[in-house]
């Protein structure tokens, strides 16, 4: 019989983590499956078989975000010097809003550009949300249910359900003069629920989200 439980905040999001990274283990399964059929020596395939294993613990610390960027490919983003933020659709409470400019300003500076009135770029930034449900089928509490191995074991099956907004931050770099769009950034994965965890995270992801610009060229 499935019992269906709501999950509280507190562990909502390690669980959507934890899926995330469940798959990126099943992908690195299959690697090692393919490395251990290669005909090689046993040494080769003992240093091999380290870099495997150092790669998919380097794996369980991935950032929680799902962050990516695109581009004009004739732009010349070296020409870029100054930037105005707009954010007309940033619609965000004034203490996010803050925690977004700040940030998103920093970020700006350090690639060596300057805010002024005339700007080369025009930044405008959005944010937006959306629900995600999450569901879970399993025993939370082990193999052996209530009770462990010793005691009474019930084994029940449940289905848990997670419910949580998802937040997310949208850069736009349009070119003053053209008024075209240049390169965007996207990032999602904000717990918007959680006033503490937002705290964190804004600036996390802004900070992501401007590691692809300048973009580099393939």
């Amino acid at each position: 019989m499935a019992v269906n439980t709501v999950l509280t905040d507190t562990i909502k999001r390690p669980i959507h983590l934890l899926k995330t990274i469940k798959k990126k283990i099943n992908k690195m399964k299959s690697l090692i499956r393919k490395f251990h059929k290669l005909n090689i020596n046993v040494m080769s395939k003992k240093y091999i078989f380290i870099l495997l294993v150092a790669a998919t613990l380097g794996l369980t610390s991935c950032s929680p975000f799902q962050v990516r960027s695109d581009y004009a490919e004739t732009a010349n983003f070296t020409s870029y010097k100054t930037y105005k933020i707009r954010i007309d659709d940033l619609k965000l409470n004034d203490i996010d809003k803050d925690r977004v400019l700040n940030e998103l300003s920093k970020q700006l500076q350090s690639k060596g550009l300057q805010s002024g009135e005339n700007p080369d770029l025009i930044v405008n930034v959005k944010a937006n949300h959306k629900k995600i449900t999450d569901i879970n089928s399993g025993s939370p509490y082990g193999m052996y249910g209530w009770g462990g191995p010793f005691g009474w074991g019930v084994g029940m099956s449940r289905t848990w359900s997670s419910n949580y907004n998802e937040g997310a931050i949208i850069v736009d770099l349009v070119d003053a003069k053209s008024q075209k769009l240049v390169w965007q950034g996207i990032g999602s994965g904000i717990s918007v629920d959680s006033p503490k965890a937002k705290q964190r995270q804004i600036p996390e992801i802004v900070a992501e989200i401007m590691k692809n610009y300048p973009p580099q060229r393939k």
